[in-house]
Protein backbone atom coordinates (compact mmCIF):
# COMPACT_ATOMS: atom_id res chain seq x y z
CA UNK A 1 0.00 0.00 0.00
CA UNK A 2 3.10 2.60 0.75
CA UNK A 3 4.78 1.06 -2.62
CA UNK A 4 1.23 2.71 -4.40
CA UNK A 5 0.45 5.79 -2.51
CA UNK A 6 4.33 7.00 -3.42
CA UNK A 7 3.82 5.97 -7.09
CA UNK A 8 0.19 7.43 -7.60
CA UNK A 9 1.66 10.45 -5.57
CA UNK A 10 4.39 10.47 -8.19
CA UNK A 11 2.15 10.72 -11.17
CA UNK A 12 -0.21 13.33 -10.14
CA UNK A 13 -3.58 13.81 -12.14
CA UNK A 14 -5.85 11.42 -12.58
CA UNK A 15 -4.07 8.75 -10.34
CA UNK A 16 -3.39 10.78 -7.37
CA UNK A 17 -7.28 11.49 -7.18
CA UNK A 18 -8.65 8.37 -7.60
CA UNK A 19 -6.11 7.35 -4.47
CA UNK A 20 -7.55 9.87 -2.81
CA UNK A 21 -10.89 9.25 -3.48
CA UNK A 22 -10.16 5.43 -2.18
CA UNK A 23 -8.49 6.70 0.62
CA UNK A 24 -11.84 7.83 1.98
CA UNK A 25 -13.78 4.36 2.11
CA UNK A 26 -14.86 3.44 5.69
CA UNK A 27 -12.80 0.73 7.41
CA UNK A 28 -15.54 -1.85 6.71
CA UNK A 29 -14.36 -1.53 2.88
CA UNK A 30 -10.36 -0.86 3.06
CA UNK A 31 -8.09 -2.39 5.86
CA UNK A 32 -7.02 0.48 8.11
CA UNK A 33 -3.18 -0.35 7.27
CA UNK A 34 -4.51 0.74 3.90
CA UNK A 35 -6.32 3.87 4.59
CA UNK A 36 -3.56 4.98 6.48
CA UNK A 37 -1.35 4.53 3.27
CA UNK A 38 -3.12 6.36 0.64
CA UNK A 39 -3.71 9.33 3.27
CA UNK A 40 -0.63 10.62 2.31
CA UNK A 41 -2.11 11.71 -0.93
CA UNK A 42 -5.18 14.26 0.49
CA UNK A 43 -2.04 16.38 1.74
CA UNK A 44 0.73 16.40 -0.62
CA UNK A 45 1.76 15.66 -4.06
CA UNK A 46 4.92 15.19 -6.47
CA UNK A 47 5.76 19.44 -7.06
CA UNK A 48 7.08 20.25 -10.62
CA UNK A 49 10.44 21.33 -11.21
CA UNK A 50 10.94 24.90 -10.84
CA UNK A 51 12.01 25.20 -14.69
CA UNK A 52 8.37 23.17 -15.78
CA UNK A 53 6.92 26.02 -13.20
CA UNK A 54 8.58 29.37 -15.10
CA UNK A 55 7.28 27.51 -18.35
CA UNK A 56 3.54 27.55 -17.48
CA UNK A 57 3.57 30.71 -16.29
CA UNK A 58 5.63 31.76 -19.11
CA UNK A 59 2.32 30.54 -21.12
CA UNK A 60 -0.38 31.76 -19.16
CA UNK A 61 1.02 35.38 -18.12
CA UNK A 62 3.16 35.89 -21.27
CA UNK A 63 6.84 36.93 -21.83
CA UNK A 64 8.55 38.59 -18.73
CA UNK A 65 5.57 37.58 -16.74
CA UNK A 66 8.45 37.94 -13.92
CA UNK A 67 7.64 41.55 -13.68
CA UNK A 68 4.14 40.94 -12.00
CA UNK A 69 5.45 39.92 -9.01
CA UNK A 70 8.36 41.52 -6.65
CA UNK A 71 8.58 38.46 -5.02
CA UNK A 72 8.22 34.43 -6.12
CA UNK A 73 8.97 31.89 -3.92
CA UNK A 74 9.64 28.57 -6.39
CA UNK A 75 9.55 26.46 -3.50
CA UNK A 76 5.63 25.13 -3.45
CA UNK A 77 3.23 25.76 -0.68
CA UNK A 78 1.46 22.03 -1.30
CA UNK A 79 1.20 20.21 -4.40
CA UNK A 80 -2.08 18.15 -5.27
CA UNK A 81 -3.58 15.97 -7.78
CA UNK A 82 -3.91 18.88 -10.66
CA UNK A 83 -1.63 21.68 -8.94
CA UNK A 84 0.79 23.08 -7.21
CA UNK A 85 0.19 26.31 -4.95
CA UNK A 86 3.27 29.04 -4.58
CA UNK A 87 3.40 32.32 -2.80
CA UNK A 88 4.13 35.06 -4.36
CA UNK A 89 4.29 39.41 -3.56
CA UNK A 90 2.98 41.74 -6.03
CA UNK A 91 4.54 44.66 -7.06
CA UNK A 92 1.34 46.78 -5.27
CA UNK A 93 2.06 44.50 -2.05
CA UNK A 94 -0.82 41.86 -2.69
CA UNK A 95 0.50 38.94 -0.70
CA UNK A 96 -1.14 36.10 -2.68
CA UNK A 97 -1.26 32.48 -3.03
CA UNK A 98 -0.77 31.08 -6.65
CA UNK A 99 -2.72 27.91 -7.63
CA UNK A 100 -0.42 26.72 -10.77
CA UNK A 101 -2.19 23.76 -12.80
CA UNK A 102 0.24 21.03 -14.09
CA UNK A 103 0.72 20.97 -17.88
CA UNK A 104 -1.46 18.55 -19.85
CA UNK A 105 -3.05 17.75 -17.10
CA UNK A 106 -6.36 18.50 -18.39
CA UNK A 107 -6.14 16.79 -21.75
CA UNK A 108 -5.69 13.47 -20.33
CA UNK A 109 -7.94 13.37 -17.77
CA UNK A 110 -10.31 10.55 -19.14
CA UNK A 111 -7.78 8.43 -20.53
CA UNK A 112 -5.69 8.38 -17.27
CA UNK A 113 -8.65 7.43 -14.94
CA UNK A 114 -9.55 4.74 -16.95
CA UNK A 115 -5.96 3.25 -16.88
CA UNK A 116 -5.58 3.85 -13.38
CA UNK A 117 -8.77 2.05 -12.77
CA UNK A 118 -7.87 -0.86 -14.64
CA UNK A 119 -4.27 -1.26 -13.50
CA UNK A 120 -6.27 -1.15 -9.47
CA UNK A 121 -8.31 -4.23 -10.91
CA UNK A 122 -5.91 -5.91 -12.69
CA UNK A 123 -3.47 -6.17 -9.88
CA UNK A 124 -6.22 -6.59 -7.35
CA UNK A 125 -4.55 -3.88 -5.24
CA UNK A 126 -8.17 -3.18 -3.53
CA UNK A 127 -11.45 -5.04 -2.45
CA UNK A 128 -13.37 -6.44 -4.93
CA UNK A 129 -16.68 -5.38 -3.51
CA UNK A 130 -15.09 -1.93 -3.39
CA UNK A 131 -16.95 0.25 -6.48
CA UNK A 132 -13.74 1.06 -8.98
CA UNK A 133 -16.07 2.08 -11.71
CA UNK A 134 -18.10 4.37 -9.32
CA UNK A 135 -14.75 5.81 -7.77
CA UNK A 136 -13.64 6.15 -11.66
CA UNK A 137 -16.14 7.96 -12.89
CA UNK A 138 -16.34 10.66 -9.85
CA UNK A 139 -12.65 11.01 -10.13
CA UNK A 140 -13.34 12.19 -13.92
CA UNK A 141 -15.83 14.66 -12.92
CA UNK A 142 -13.96 16.13 -10.12
CA UNK A 143 -10.97 16.67 -11.96
CA UNK A 144 -12.65 17.99 -15.29
CA UNK A 145 -14.15 20.26 -13.49
CA UNK A 146 -11.11 21.42 -11.26
CA UNK A 147 -8.74 22.28 -14.07
CA UNK A 148 -11.09 24.89 -15.19
CA UNK A 149 -9.83 27.79 -12.65
CA UNK A 150 -11.86 30.68 -14.15
CA UNK A 151 -14.78 28.46 -13.19
CA UNK A 152 -13.27 27.85 -9.77
CA UNK A 153 -12.83 31.94 -9.34
CA UNK A 154 -16.74 32.20 -9.43
CA UNK A 155 -17.66 29.34 -7.52
CA UNK A 156 -14.94 31.20 -4.77
CA UNK A 157 -16.89 34.49 -5.57
CA UNK A 158 -20.30 33.25 -4.66
CA UNK A 159 -18.82 31.31 -1.81
CA UNK A 160 -17.76 33.98 -0.11
CA UNK A 161 -21.24 35.71 -0.57
CA UNK A 162 -22.79 32.82 0.81
CA UNK A 163 -20.74 32.56 4.08
CA UNK A 164 -20.22 36.14 4.52
CA UNK A 165 -22.88 35.62 8.41
CA UNK A 166 -20.58 33.32 9.40
CA UNK A 167 -17.32 35.45 11.02
CA UNK A 168 -16.11 32.56 12.03
CA UNK A 169 -15.57 31.07 8.51
CA UNK A 170 -12.76 33.01 6.09
CA UNK A 171 -12.89 32.53 2.71
CA UNK A 172 -9.76 34.00 0.24
CA UNK A 173 -10.41 36.51 -1.89
CA UNK A 174 -9.79 36.01 -5.94
CA UNK A 175 -7.43 38.69 -7.82
CA UNK A 176 -8.77 38.44 -10.84
CA UNK A 177 -6.23 40.40 -12.43
CA UNK A 178 -3.78 37.17 -12.20
CA UNK A 179 -6.13 34.51 -12.72
CA UNK A 180 -6.32 32.83 -15.90
CA UNK A 181 -8.00 29.59 -16.95
CA UNK A 182 -4.55 27.36 -15.81
CA UNK A 183 -3.62 29.85 -12.71
CA UNK A 184 -5.66 31.08 -9.85
CA UNK A 185 -4.37 33.90 -7.56
CA UNK A 186 -6.13 34.33 -4.26
CA UNK A 187 -5.13 36.02 -0.71
CA UNK A 188 -2.38 34.05 0.97
CA UNK A 189 -3.45 32.69 4.46
CA UNK A 190 -1.34 31.61 7.61
CA UNK A 191 -2.75 28.81 9.12
CA UNK A 192 -2.35 24.80 10.57
CA UNK A 193 -4.06 21.76 8.85
CA UNK A 194 -7.21 21.33 10.74
CA UNK A 195 -4.84 17.82 12.54
CA UNK A 196 -3.41 21.52 14.88
CA UNK A 197 -6.86 20.87 16.58
CA UNK A 198 -5.33 17.07 18.10
CA UNK A 199 -3.51 19.18 20.61
CA UNK A 200 -6.37 22.09 20.62
CA UNK A 201 -8.14 21.94 23.98
CA UNK A 202 -11.91 20.34 23.68
CA UNK A 203 -13.69 23.63 24.00
CA UNK A 204 -11.81 24.77 21.15
CA UNK A 205 -12.02 21.51 19.28
CA UNK A 206 -16.01 21.34 19.52
CA UNK A 207 -16.33 24.95 18.12
CA UNK A 208 -14.51 23.90 15.16
CA UNK A 209 -16.62 20.80 14.48
CA UNK A 210 -19.99 22.67 15.54
CA UNK A 211 -18.79 24.95 12.57
CA UNK A 212 -18.12 22.49 10.11
CA UNK A 213 -21.52 20.74 11.00
CA UNK A 214 -23.06 23.92 10.59
CA UNK A 215 -21.61 24.53 7.64
CA UNK A 216 -22.40 21.29 5.62
CA UNK A 217 -26.09 21.50 6.89
CA UNK A 218 -25.99 25.17 5.29
CA UNK A 219 -24.56 23.90 1.97
CA UNK A 220 -27.05 21.01 1.39
CA UNK A 221 -30.38 22.54 2.79
CA UNK A 222 -29.68 26.08 2.27
CA UNK A 223 -27.20 27.36 -0.14
CA UNK A 224 -27.71 23.86 -2.42
CA UNK A 225 -24.09 24.61 -2.91
CA UNK A 226 -21.62 22.37 -1.50
CA UNK A 227 -17.72 22.16 -1.36
CA UNK A 228 -17.96 18.31 -2.38
CA UNK A 229 -13.65 17.05 -2.62
CA UNK A 230 -13.59 15.99 1.81
CA UNK A 231 -10.15 16.69 1.46
CA UNK A 232 -8.52 17.93 5.19
CA UNK A 233 -6.04 19.79 3.29
CA UNK A 234 -8.85 22.10 1.96
CA UNK A 235 -9.29 23.81 5.26
CA UNK A 236 -6.83 25.67 7.11
CA UNK A 237 -7.19 26.23 11.41
CA UNK A 238 -6.21 30.05 12.17
CA UNK A 239 -5.23 30.02 16.20
CA UNK A 240 -4.83 33.34 16.71
CA UNK A 241 -8.80 33.68 15.88
CA UNK A 242 -9.76 30.52 16.17
CA UNK A 243 -11.29 30.94 12.64
CA UNK A 244 -11.27 28.07 9.49
CA UNK A 245 -10.09 29.29 5.90
CA UNK A 246 -11.85 27.28 2.96
CA UNK A 247 -9.25 27.46 0.51
CA UNK A 248 -10.34 25.02 -2.74
CA UNK A 249 -13.61 25.26 -4.64
CA UNK A 250 -12.56 23.40 -7.61
CA UNK A 251 -15.07 20.62 -7.06
CA UNK A 252 -17.93 22.62 -6.43
CA UNK A 253 -21.46 21.31 -7.21
CA UNK A 254 -25.30 22.55 -7.30
CA UNK A 255 -28.32 20.73 -5.85
CA UNK A 256 -31.50 21.20 -7.46
CA UNK A 257 -34.87 21.74 -5.28
CA UNK A 258 -35.62 18.02 -5.71
CA UNK A 259 -32.47 16.67 -4.91
CA UNK A 260 -32.58 18.34 -1.39
CA UNK A 261 -36.25 18.00 -0.65
CA UNK A 262 -35.12 13.43 -1.04
CA UNK A 263 -32.70 14.77 1.96
CA UNK A 264 -35.42 16.71 3.63
CA UNK A 265 -37.90 13.59 3.46
CA UNK A 266 -35.12 11.52 5.65
CA UNK A 267 -33.88 13.80 8.43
Amino acid sequence: ARRLAARLARLRGAAMKIGQLVSLQGEDILPPEFAQALAVLRAQAAPMPAQQVRRVLGREYGKGWERRFSAFDHEPLAAASIGQVHRATTPDGRDLALKIQYPGVARSIASDVDNVAALLRLFNLLPVDLDVAGIAAEAKRQLAQEADYLAEARFLERYAQLVADEPALLVPRVHRDLTTPRVMAMDYVEGEPLDALDRAPQARRDAVGALLERLLFRELFEFRVMQTDPNFANYLYLPASGRVALLDFGSTKRFGAAFVANYVRIT
